[in-house]
């Protein structure tokens, strides 16, 4: 009589084992992709606010708003849609002269930041430096972050929007660790801003997925829907 064949114990053992090891491996790689790209966006952020900050301390004048920048900084263009080149001086980067764009200009051709970017009539990859996703930051002064919009302009200050397209995973993990983890609070709050993103971050009054749970002081990042497309604003 022919003898049933199977596995031993020994050997089923060894096998879990292996498979084991191999999950773990796997969750352990993607848990250091997140670390990786958590780093990446935190990392940024600072060294765009070190730069926004050394530009303040050299030239006495915000980038972007520099009212003598073509005489002062070698390089910068005297472009008609930008200001030829020089702000208005009132304080402020804004989107008037697109001296929001032109701060990437004022920044890189002073120095402050890695790239050359000359300013131009809209966001671009000449024109601005984009975020591990690929989509345009912006350096603005508004008031548009958190469950702030434009119709409520009284919460306005300088801030630095990352760009979207970062997964909620990615954003909340840097709000936990540059600030108090909250998207509506804070030194780093939920930002719509889109750049070159196909549609602007959504919060859960706009849409399903979102990237929030509400427009309201008491709101949280949406990690249970897990929205791809999200952004933060870090505030100066």
């Amino acid at each position: 009589m022919k003898r049933q064949q199977g596995f031993t114990l020994i050997e089923i053992a060894i096998v879990l084992v292996i498979i084991g090891l191999l999950l773990g491996g796997v969750l352990k790689g993607q848990e250091l992709i997140t670390s990786a790209r958590v780093r990446n966006i935190i990392s940024t952020q600072d060294g765009i606010k070190a730069a926004y900050f050394g530009f303040l301390d050299r030239y006495r004048a915000l980038p972007g708003d520099y009212t003598t920048a073509t005489t002062n900084i070698n390089g910068v263009a005297a472009t008609a849609a930008c200001g030829n080149g020089n702000g208005n001086g009132n304080g402020r980067v804004e989107a008037a002269n697109q001296e929001s764009v032109l701060a990437w200009e004022h920044l890189s051709k002073a120095g402050f930041i890695n790239g050359t970017y000359t300013c131009a009539a809209a966001a671009g990859t000449a024109t601005s430096p984009t975020n591990p996703y690929g989509v345009y930051m912006e350096l603005i002064y508004d008031g548009i972050y958190g469950a702030g919009t434009v119709a409520t302009p009284s919460a306005a200050r300088h801030n630095i929007k990352s760009g979207a397209q970062i997964p909620v995973e990615i954003i909340v993990e840097v709000d936990r660790k540059v600030d108090d983890g909250a998207p509506n609070t804070g030194g780093f709050q939920f930002s719509r801003y889109a750049g070159n993103a196909a549609a602007a971050p959504t919060d859960g009054a706009a849409a399903t997925p979102a990237c929030t749970s509400a427009t309201t002081p008491a709101g949280v990042w949406n990690t249970i829907n897990g929205s791809t497309n999200c952004g933060g604003a870090s505030l100066l």
